[in-house]
């Protein structure tokens, strides 16, 4: 990626000293997200062949950013190679912070505060930063219009009800289509429609939220967004923190315009749908079409989410053979059987001396990851860390002051996080990685911790931890 190192050294005045591929990141989307690091500062470097896209992003940053909205700082761009440098805002998503922070339904107190703050801002786009905005640049449409409306439903139709095998009646289907787009715009539409605003394009930084991916946002209803971010199928949050949340954002949208509750909801459900429609469209694309079988992980958080508006949403307007598709889904063999849970992947990672046998898989499978950290500054030189481990305060405070130690765990990060997720797509269920290190008791130690941590943020993981020669200490 030389033009993001170029770009970097432009702005930086230092070669990057490591690019490495942004976890989780990849998804659908066609862009590369990757991360630069050198000279104690680090950045993400966006590559993508779009240019709209890139031109929208942009212009959006820089109009969000002088409405004083958490978003982040542009810092070079290449828009004739499709590149861009941006603020690194780390590494916690919203959907990563509410996995790591939540017992089934249970959910922890600081989770449902940033969900408040979240929400909260909302309408300063929508509304303040949105009344000035330059929808010329909105790609690939200036506003969430008929046509917008259009090109979800058929996706849904086509890859979503076609593909899962539920049967409908085209023609009558398509006048539900356009009862329910007619019904749809008239909702006030002049607002700025964030068009992705869920838990996975915001970020925490210090508890507050930051927001990213509005690169396809265009002119809407205010609907869209909230239901987008309540209704987000993997993060499956209960009815009550919903209700709760969307009275919230009415209060703070309260703050820009007069709305009543009752005008708002006239419409929102509907919207509420429309979105599920849209990320339907795409799990069955992706996961149907495209046999990327971890995208129809999501299909059951959508049924979840469908069988609660059919029992709670009546809906303004009559959706007959809409609504009598959307039971066939519920009914569906084939989509219940997604429902049952994917075996998890379980990842073993240990910390080991090489002045001992390398670690054995107990899986049987062999191989797996092995990290030497012998290069790595080495604490169990200096006396006052000797009778420590990599567990203990001074050697993680010691270590963690070192840039190639973050820059050592960042790329084998990187290479796990990747290997993770083609794992779980393709069903694998046993993974190891190792940390070594000269005596394996500072450096391997901290190392394994760390990745483990970070592992335990994912979904869909099990993170089994030992340390080899801490246990032969007793320790």
């Amino acid at each position: 990626m030389d033009v993001l190192a170029r770009l970097f050294e432009q702005h930086f005045h230092a070669a990057p000293q490591s690019i490495a591929p942004v976890q989780g990141q990849l998804g659908g989307s066609g862009r590369a997200i990757l991360r630069l690091t050198g000279a104690g500062r680090t950045a993400i470097g966006i590559v993508n062949p779009v240019r709209e896209e890139n031109i929208a992003f942009l212009e959006f940053s820089r109009h969000f950013r002088r409405h004083g909205l958490p978003v982040p700082e542009v810092y070079a761009e290449a828009l004739s190679e499709g590149a861009y440098l941006e603020e690194d805002l780390g590494n916690t998503t919203l959907y990563e912070f509410l996995g790591a922070h939540r017992s089934g339904d249970v959910i922890a107190p600081e989770v449902v505060e940033a969900y408040r703050k979240v929400v909260a801002a909302l309408p300063r786009f929508q509304v303040e930063a949105g009344r000035n905005l330059n929808y010329k640049v909105c790609y690939p449409r200036a506003s969430f219009d008929r046509q917008s409306i259009a090109w979800d439903l058929n996706y849904f139709k086509y890859y979503f009800l076609r593909l899962a095998g539920i049967p409908f009646n085209e023609q009558a289907l398509e006048d539900d289509f356009g009862r329910l787009t007619r019904f749809l715009l008239t909702a006030d539409h002049d607002y700025f429609l964030y068009r992705d605003f869920q838990s996975r394009n915001i970020m925490l930084r210090a508890g507050d939220p930051w927001f990213l991916d509005y690169q396809g946002g265009r002119r809407g209803a205010l609907h869209y967004d909230i239901a987008s971010l309540l209704f987000d199928g993997k993060a499956d949050l209960p009815p009550a923190l919903r209700q709760q949340l969307l009275d919230h954002y009415l209060d703070a949208l309260r703050q820009h315009i007069p709305i009543e509750r009752e005008a708002f909801l006239h419409h929102y459900y509907a919207y509420v749908y429309v979105r599920i429609f849209q990320a339907l469209g795409a799990y069955g694309f992706r996961g149907f079409y495209e046999r990327k079988a971890h995208f129809l992980q999501s299909v059951p958080f959508a049924l979840k989410n469908l069988r609660w508006l059919a029992h709670h949403a009546q809906l303004p307007i009559a959706l007959p053979t809409l609504m009598e598709a959307l039971q066939g889904m519920l009914a569906s063999e084939r989509l219940q059987s997604l429902a049952a849970p994917a075996p998890d992947l379980t990842v073993r990672v240990c910390s080991f001396s090489f002045h001992r046998e390398l670690p054995t898989d107990p899986s049987g499978n062999g191989g797996g990851f092995i990290f030497d950290a012998r290069s790595l500054p080495n604490p169990g030189r200096e006396e006052r860390f000797r009778a420590l481990t990599g567990k203990d305060a001074p050697v993680i405070e010691y270590l963690m002051q070192q840039e190639s130690v973050h820059r050592f765990l960042a790329s084998a990060e990187s290479l796990v996080d990747a290997s993770v997720s083609a794992y779980q797509q393709r069903g694998f269920q046993h993974l190891m990685v190792s940390f070594g290190c000269t005596g394996g008791q500072h450096r391997s130690v901290f190392l394994a911790e760390q990745l483990a941590k970070h592992l335990r943020a994912r979904n869909g993981l099990q993170v089994e931890l030992r340390h080899i020669e801490l246990e032969k200490m007793g320790r």
